[in-house]
């Protein structure tokens, strides 16, 4: 029998069957897009978290574990570490080595979309990916430098897709994370003058707002208590001492700024002197701070979550394991029901070889249909959570594209079905012709 005819008889035999047949290749489907989807999110979650930030030597902030700084002020998750006096901050620029230095203040919100107060110098130095600077698609940056332009905000690209924001509409931020928004700040309502590409990164889920507005938001405020309705009336009035007067020392024409602020990003002068400026950062202090390396506490990070990603992959290896021995349990149940049809293949003249053959090539195409069928089930379900996974963690997908390990994950499933297949294909080979004639007792 030769090679076309047994590919034949096989998709006849599959066709006779096809309720049966289908219902396995959905069990390689659904356990592919398993795979592949959880595979494909932990790659994309690495990606997304490691082109947040390029061209930051050092993330500055009060003294706390690195990978909680990390989290709070590169990705605003969790609650923002203590604050650091401001002569602090300032005070790290007398070191020779650095650069630049930006701060960064947290602690407000836009419909849970985190607000971070910043200089001018963010849209300057920062860069993410691979050293690609922000650009804007529409507007500009918010100017700070009178109070007639104080209350301008800068906003990401998810942003303004997610709240159809445009260039001049006014909003008004809340004090404090969370997805209701809560009115504390509604006596001052800031325009949008910016918006910026998309980057991939949790910069298109932030507002930014200059470190002066900030600061004139939060006149009177005490241990995040809003002031008591008098001073909100001075300060509404522009009579708030906070609000309105330099503080001592500062120029006449420059407006407040935060006495404190959530942390600071520092770019050196060359990357070999990092680990000496750490050092000097972080050493003993009235006021102690941590110096963190962005890659090293990636790696931190990792590190911490590698236990569950093999506790993950576990699983949906057990889950694996169980469709497998379902295909073999069924398989073998089906050639039960086939003998007569097997035995009348070895009467004309089809050898025990070609019985086992005609099994695989059956577990072959269950084996194709089901990752075809799986991969397109991945591509669907993860282009239809593309958007929410942007919005609500900054999680940015890659695309389309495959990566060697998804791909090694489908040559996995491929021969693990074909393995699974080998068990009938044995048994139908060893089946004989007097077993398969003779009438059922």
């Amino acid at each position: 029998m030769n090679r076309i005819g047994l590919l034949h008889i096989a998709w006849a035999s599959a066709r006779s069957r096809r309720l049966t047949l289908g219902l396995m290749v959905m069990t390689v489907a659904l356990t592919t897009a398993l795979l592949v989807s959880t595979e494909r999110l932990r790659h994309d979650l690495r990606t997304s978290f490691s082109k947040a930030l390029s061209g930051t030597d050092l993330i500055v902030a009060a003294r706390s574990d690195p990978v909680q700084v990390m989290l709070s002020v590169i990705f605003h998750m969790g609650r923002p570490t203590q604050n650091i006096s401001r002569t602090r901050v300032e005070g790290l620029s007398a070191l020779p080595q650095v650069e630049w230095i930006v701060p960064i203040a947290l602690g407000d919100s836009y419909r849970g979309m985190p607000v971070v107060a910043t200089s001018n110098d963010y849209f300057e130095r920062i860069r993410t990916g691979d050293s690609r600077p922000l650009v804007f698609k529409a507007g500009r940056a918010f100017d700070s430098s009178k109070p007639s332009t104080r209350h301008e905000v800068v906003i990401g690209a998810t942003v303004a897709q997610r709240f159809n924001l445009r260039i001049t509409d006014r909003i008004t931020l809340a004090h404090g994370g969370g997805v209701i928004q809560d009115r504390s700040h509604e006596d001052q309502p800031f325009a949008v003058v910016g918006i910026l590409q998309p980057t991939g990164t949790p910069i298109d889920r932030t507002l930014l707002i200059s470190l002066e507005a900030f600061q004139a938001l939060h006149a009177g405020w005490v241990a995040g208590a809003a002031p008591r309705p008098a001073r909100a009336e001075s300060k509404a009035t522009g009579n708030s001492p906070a609000a309105s007067e330099p503080e001592p020392g500062a120029p006449t024409s420059a407006l407040p700024r935060p006495r404190s602020y959530s942390g600071a990003l520092v770019g050196l002068r060359t990357r070999s002197a990092v680990f000496a400026v750490q050092r000097a950062i972080e050493r003993p202090h009235a006021e102690p701070l941590t110096a963190v390396l962005p890659g090293v506490a990636l790696d931190q990070l990792w590190s911490l979550l590698g236990h569950g990603e093999r506790i993950l992959l576990l699983m949906i290896a057990l889950v694996g394991l169980t469709a497998l021995v379902g295909l073999v349990a069924t398989t073998l149940t089906g050639l039960e029901a086939r003998r007569r049809e097997l035995a009348i293949l070895r009467a004309l003249g089809a050898r025990p070889q070609t019985l086992f053959a005609l099994v695989l090539i059956e577990s072959s195409m269950i084996a194709l249909l089901g990752i075809v069928a799986g991969a397109a089930v991945s591509a669907t379900l993860l282009s239809v959570l593309a958007g929410p996974l942007h919005g609500s963690l900054g999680l940015v997908l890659d695309g389309p594209g495959w990566t060697l390990d998804q791909a090694t994950l489908l040559l996995v499933v491929f021969c693990s079905v074909l393995a699974a297949g080998m068990v009938p294909a044995l048994r139908a080979a060893r089946m004989s012709l007097a077993d398969g004639l003779a009438p059922p007792h």
